[in-house]
């Protein structure tokens, strides 16, 4: 068992560790000493699983524990979502001193930590995330959010959780097409800036795997610890995300998070080649990588698709955008780019 300590406004550890969910209920108590009500949301996918399990040992702990459970996917990321979490915390009677447990992927994580974050102007948010994207990203640096029609996690919140628990048994549960994922996010971090990861995962992940969310962890960990609210350094995470946010919404989100990003980032290490910015050997490397995790490496769509859609992201002021680009192996940096060429961008990335 690994424990990280992530010193941003509001400090927490993050413990990685095999068999270890039935700990939620006394890691929480160390935090949140009961009596107190937690609302447990899960969804569809995961409550079966595993939500009688965390609620056990939520209850045998002290605590009084509702849930709430809504369909699984990127489609129920919505604000419709939200309303009905707030209105069910509401309903059970939730308090400012009572807790939001977030029991699932990132799809989970972001709404309950949002949820959290905007309730009563804000309560108290534990993350317990069950796929490999949500442990290595989504439940750690206190970004929380729901996606609008127009793009996704455009309305959301800065908010660290409380803690996190990391449990990489409940991985051996997850169908093989959301763990291969979850594999786009940890092979990102090698890229952004820790080399020796590459050299770690071109080994099987199943070898050591809290070894590997841990060091993912610490990465991003080190990241936030300099940028918390992502107005540098921290835009670095976003390696590949401007493309793949662009990917899913075009797709209507058939085309997964981590699909979409091993796509984005190959096509920014091919851009920022073409461009003169980048080692030449960087898409070649990350190409039989990304292969190698049977993740994605052609883009489906036209490059001006592509562009248009990524006018709604986060990064855009005005008529400038940043993107993330590798610049060697174990390396990146960020590239403002004027908005009018990144269909130029997208084309020398591959896209059709």
């Amino acid at each position: 068992m690994k424990k990280i300590l992530v010193k941003a406004s509001k400090s927490y550890e993050v413990t990685v560790g095999c068999g270890i969910l039935n700990l939620a209920g006394a890691k929480l108590a160390a935090l949140l000493p009961p009596p107190h009500h937690l609302m447990l949301v899960s969804d569809d996918n995961v409550a079966p699983l595993y939500a009688a399990r965390v609620k056990s040992a939520l209850e045998d702990a002290g605590y009084t524990v509702d849930t709430f459970i809504f369909a699984a996917g990127e489609a129920s990321k919505t604000t419709d979502t939200l309303v009905s979490l707030w209105e069910a915390m509401a309903a059970a009677g939730l308090t400012r001193t009572d807790c939001a447990v977030a029991l699932g992927g990132g799809v989970v994580g972001d709404i309950t930590g949002f949820a959290a974050a905007t309730y009563l102007r804000g309560i108290a948010c534990y993350q317990i995330p069950t796929s490999l994207l949500a442990m290595v990203d989504s439940s750690v640096g206190g970004k929380t959010a729901v996606d609008l029609p127009q793009g996704k996690n455009l309305c959301g919140a800065f908010a660290q959780p409380i803690g996190v628990l990391c449990d990489t048994d409940v991985l051996k549960t997850l169908p093989e097409a959301v763990f291969t994922d979850g594999c786009a996010e940890v092979i990102k971090y090698g890229y952004i800036g820790d080399r020796p990861l590459l050299s770690l995962l071109e080994n099987s992940f199943a070898d050591n795997p809290v070894s590997i969310i841990a060091r993912c962890v610490e990465d991003k960990r080190d990241v936030v610890e300099r940028d918390e609210l992502d107005n540098g350094p921290r835009q670095l995470l976003n390696l590949g995300h401007t493309g793949g946010h662009a990917i899913e919404k075009l797709s209507h989100f058939s085309i997964s998070h981590g699909n979409a990003v091993a796509i984005g980032m190959l096509m920014a290490a091919k851009a920022a080649v073409a461009m003169g910015l980048c080692d030449p050997e960087v898409p070649a490397h990350q190409e039989a990588l990304l292969k190698r995790y049977g993740l994605p490496t052609v883009c489906p769509f036209e490059a001006g698709a592509i562009a248009k859609a990524a006018l709604s992201d986060k990064k855009r002021r005005g008529s400038t955008i940043t993107l993330v680009i590798p610049t060697a192996l174990g390396a990146s940096t960020l590239l403002p780019l004027a908005t009018d060429q990144l269909a130029d961008f997208f084309r020398q990335g591959g896209a059709q």
